[in-house]
C-alpha cells in the first residue's frame, strides 16, 4: 500500500480515538465502502474523472447527510485531492490500526476452495498462538489461487497460495536467465539525492484535525 494511503488511514484514526468514536467510525466506513462495492451508480460517482468535482462534492454531501462527521469530512477529502479509488484499501489499514489499539487482529483467509469450520479455526488458532492476539477472521474463495491460502491484515499480505508460489519461481528463472546473460556492471556517479518535489511527491495528506470539520475553502463550494 502507497504511503499516503496509509497517512490517510492514520489521520482518520487518530481523529475517531481523539472523539472516542472509533467503533462508530470503523462501522460507518465499512457501510459505505460495501455501498460503494455494491451500487454501480455510486461507484461511478467516485470513480468517474468527466463529473464535475463541484458536483460530486455536493452529492456526496446529500449522501453522507446523516453519517459521522469523521466519516463524511475523510471521503470528500479524499475525493476532493483525487483520492476516491483508494477508499477501500485505505478503509482495509483504518480497520487494521484499530485491531492493533484493541488488541485484535482482523484478517481474510483467501483460498482456492471453501473451507471447513474446522479447517479455518485451526488456521485462526495457529495464527492466535503465534501472535499472542485473538483474531476476527473472515473467509473468501478465490479459484484462481489454485491451492494453498493467502492471509490478508490490513495492508500487509502473507501470500502462500499456490499460485504465489508459481509467480515467484517464475519471477527466480527470469532474474536468473538475466543475470546469465548480462554483461559486465558499469562504472557511474550516481546523481545527488533529489528532493521530495523533483520526484513528484503526492500533497501530504490531512491532519487529523483536518477531517474534524469542514474546510472553509468547502464552505465557499
Amino acid at each position: 500500500m502507497p504511503v499516503a494511503e496509509r497517512m490517510y488511514a492514520r489521520a482518520l484514526f487518530e481523529a475517531a480515538q481523539e472523539h472516542d468514536r472509533l467503533d462508530q467510525v470503523q462501522q460507518e466506513l465499512a457501510e459505505f465502502v460495501d455501498a460503494v462495492r455494491d451500487v454501480p451508480e455510486l461507484r461511478a460517482l467516485l470513480r468517474d474523472p468527466q463529473l464535475d468535482p463541484r458536483a460530486k462534492i455536493a452529492a456526496l454531501r446529500e449522501i453522507l447527510g446523516d453519517a459521522d462527521e469523521l466519516v463524511r469530512n475523510f471521503v470528500l477529502v479524499l475525493t476532493e485531492r483525487g483520492r476516491a479509488t483508494e477508499l477501500e484499501e485505505t478503509q482495509r489499514e483504518f480497520d487494521r490500526l484499530v485491531a492493533e489499539a484493541t488488541g485484535r487482529l482482523e484478517l481474510e483467509l483467501a483460498t482456492a476452495v471453501e473451507l471447513s469450520d474446522d479447517e479455518a479455526a485451526q488456521i485462526v488458532r495457529q495464527i492466535e498462538q503465534s501472535s499472542g492476539r485473538s483474531v476476527d477472521a473472515t473467509r473468501r474463495v478465490d479459484p484462481d489461487l489454485l491451492g494453498g491460502v493467502v492471509l490478508q491484515v490490513g495492508s500487509l499480505r502473507l501470500d502462500a497460495s499456490l499460485r504465489g508460489r508459481l509467480e515467484r519461481l517464475r519471477r527466480e528463472m527470469r532474474e536468473g536467465t538475466q543475470s546469465s546473460t548480462a554483461g559486465p556492471p558499469l562504472n557511474f556517479t550516481l546523481p545527488s539525492t533529489p528532493t521530495p518535489a523533483a520526484l513528484g511527491q503526492s500533497p501530504a495528506p490531512p491532519s487529523a484535525t483536518a477531517l474534524r470539520s469542514d474546510t472553509e475553502e468547502e464552505e465557499k463550494h
